[in-house]
Order: C-alpha cells, then structure tokens, then sequence
C-alpha cells in the first residue's frame, strides 16, 4: 500500500478489488495494463490512491465509505464486460505498520477482507451470480451495512443485467453526456436512447450511484 496520509491510526474506507476468472484471461500482461490503467483514475477521490498488490488483486482507501462505493462502481463499469471484477469494501481503524513501505493493517482492511471473501461465496449461488460488492463495518457507528448492502445487491443485479449497448449508454450518462449526443454515437435516435434507459433503468443506476457517493 501507498503510504497513508494522516495519522498513524486513523479511520478509512477501504478497498479491496480482484478480478473475477482471472486465470482463464487469454492475455495476463494486457489484463495487468488494463486493470493498471482503470485505477489510475480512481487517485483523485482516493486517500491512498488503488494499486495493484498481488496477481490481479488491487487495495486504496478513501476518506469516506461513499467514495470507495463510487470507486468500485467506476471502475467496473470503465471495464465491464471484458474484465469483471469482485470489490469488499471496509470502514474502521486503519493503521501504517511502516511509514517508510506504507504497509497497513487493522479492522478497516479486516472487514474489507471479510466483505470480498463472502461476495466471492455467495456468487456461486445462482441467484446471487450478478453479486459483485459488499460492505462491512468494524465500528460501531457510521453506516448502516445491512442498508449499504441493500442497495449494493440491487445495482449489481441491474448492472450484470446489461448488454453492452446500455452499458455505453450508461457510462455517457455518468460522463454527462447528453441523450442527444449518445444517440449521435451509437447511430440511433434520442428517442431510442431514452427508450433503452426507461426500459434498462439507467436513468435510476445512474441516480443511485449519486446517492451512494453521498454515504458516509
């Protein structure tokens, strides 16, 4: 981990990432790139900017549990459906073990840890196949996990639902494009784009990413 800012204990939101299937990727350098890549726009939001540990995993911690929400939500949708990606999200205590590697410990990364592993269980479950993030908190305030996680469940089932035509629309949506110019892009009609996202619920993914930015 990058070395953290602030104290030496501190709370965080943190974040664990890996790729789903990995191995079976045709081309490892080039996953590493692309992975590589989709966190580094993920550092202006980040306390510790994501970065890749081992293999294909990557961690980061944010200032606040919303943030880490969003990060994961950008960073899957930039590279879905090619690369498909598992996220554990943590909030707790956060504490730099060596200031000089920035090697971290704590709950936070603990409940972070627990987060991942259980969406990494209960995807194989077939009705929870689209499940891609979950959210643990070792304090005893903040937010609500069984909320958190509410929310979390619904939009990856709606964002795994997607085909790639809304999901380009959906990622135009959240860049602030308008429905005209996506339309322009994708060669079809404002009213066809309007249609796909009333019928896709892009429109509502879009506003539920803007309300969980906002958690804390």
């Amino acid at each position: 981990m990058p070395d953290a800012k602030g104290s030496a204990s501190s709370l965080a939101a943190t974040l664990i990432g890996d790729v789903v299937g990995s191995r079976d990727f045709p081309d490892r350098r080039d996953l590493h790139r692309r992975l590589a890549a989709g966190l580094a726009t993920l550092a202006h939001t980040a306390t510790d900017a994501p970065a890749l540990t081992v293999g294909d995993e990557f961690q980061g911690t944010f200032p606040t549990v919303g943030l880490a929400i969003d990060a994961a939500f950008s960073l899957r949708l930039t590279l879905t459906p090619e690369i498909d990606i598992r996220f554990g999200i943590g909030w707790g205590a956060v504490t730099k073990l060596d200031p000089q590697s920035g090697i971290q410990d704590g709950p936070g990364w603990w409940a972070a840890r627990e987060a991942i592993e259980w969406v990494a269980a209960e995807q194989e479950q077939s009705g929870f196949a689209r499940l891609r993030t979950a959210f643990r908190n070792a304090t005893p305030t903040g937010a609500d996990p069984n909320a958190v996680n509410a929310a979390l469940m619904c939009r990856d089932h709606l964002l795994g639902s997607l085909d790639e035509r809304a999901l380009r629309i959906l990622r135009g949506l959240r860049a602030g494009q308008s429905k005209k110019e996506l339309a322009m892009a994708e060669r079809i009609s404002a009213s066809a784009v309007s249609q796909r996202a009333r019928r896709d619920g892009l429109d509502l993914i879009a506003a539920a990413a803007r309300e969980l930015r906002q958690v804390r």
